[in-house]
C-alpha cells in the first residue's frame, strides 16, 4: 500500500527526532529504546544536561502534591521546537514512553525563531513558564479535549489563573516542523499535535508531574 505524504513526513520526523532523542535522553540520564542509525530528517538539537535529574528532584520535592508519581511529563525547552522535546517518562526507570512535538508561548519567542528564550509567570505575557506543574481535571474547551495545570512553584504559580493547559493545536504539526523548520507558538500552553493529544491526556492523567526545563537567553 502506498504511503501518503503525511505518513511519510511523520515517519521522517519520527526517525530523525528519535535519533536526536536517543542522544539527548542518554545525556539526561534517561533510557530510550535502541534506534537504527539513520540520518536525521532535521538538524540535531543541543543535548540537554541533567533534565531528567531535575524532574526527579522536582518529583521528590512535590511528592505530597503528586497523587500519581509513576509517570512524568518532561518539556525540554532548551531544545528547538522542530524537535521531539516533550517526553513522557517512566519516573522510576527513566524509560521514555513517548516523545512528541510541543509548542512554547509567543512571549517566550517574540522573534519566532523556534527557541524559547524567556519565561514568565505574569498574566498577559503569553510566555511559557518553567518549573513543576501538577496535572488537573480534563475538560472540553476551545481546543477540544484539554487538561488543566496547577503551578507548584513561584515561577509558575499563576498557571491556573492564566489558563495554561495541555491541549491540541493545528499549529503543532510534523509537516510544519519540516517545511517551516519549527512549529507554531501558543499563548503559554503546552500544545500538541491533534493526532497525539488523546494519548498525552491519557498518559498524563490527573495528579501527575509535568516539569518544564528552560534557560533564559
Amino acid at each position: 500500500m502506498e504511503l501518503s505524504r503525511r505518513m511519510f513526513v511523520r515517519a521522517a520526523v519520527a526517525l530523525g527526532g528519535a535519533l536526536v532523542t536517543s542522544r539527548s535522553m542518554a545525556s539526561a540520564g534517561l533510557a530510550p529504546s535502541p534506534m537504527p542509525q539513520l540520518v536525521p530528517a532535521v538538524p540535531a538539537a543541543p543535548e540537554p544536561q541533567g533534565v531528567f535529574a531535575e524532574a526527579r528532584a522536582a518529583l521528590a520535592r512535590h511528592m505530597g502534591q503528586i497523587a500519581s508519581p509513576d509517570r512524568i511529563g518532561l518539556a525540554d525547552y532548551t531544545v528547538h521546537s522542530r524537535e521531539f522535546r516533550f517526553h513522557i517518562v517512566n519516573a522510576e526507570s527513566g524509560e521514555v514512553i513517548r516523545s512528541l512535538l510541543v509548542s512554547h508561548g509567543r512571549g517566550s519567542d517574540p522573534a519566532n525563531s523556534g527557541f524559547a528564550e524567556r519565561f514568565s509567570n505574569r498574566p498577559g505575557s503569553n510566555a511559557s513558564s518553567r518549573g513543576s506543574f501538577v496535572t488537573g481535571e480534563e475538560y472540553v474547551g476551545q481546543h477540544g479535549r484539554s487538561r488543566r495545570l496547577h503551578g507548584l512553584e513561584s515561577d509558575n504559580s499563576n498557571a491556573f489563573d492564566r489558563a495554561i493547559v495541555i491541549h491540541g493545536a493545528d499549529y503543532v504539526d510534523a509537516d510544519m516542523a519540516i517545511s517551516a523548520g519549527r512549529v507554531g507558538r501558543s499563548l503559554g500552553c503546552f500544545a500538541f499535535e491533534q493526532g497525539e493529544i488523546a494519548a498525552v491526556l491519557d498518559l498524563l492523567g490527573p495528579g501527575r508531574l509535568l516539569y518544564a526545563a528552560g534557560q533564559t537567553a
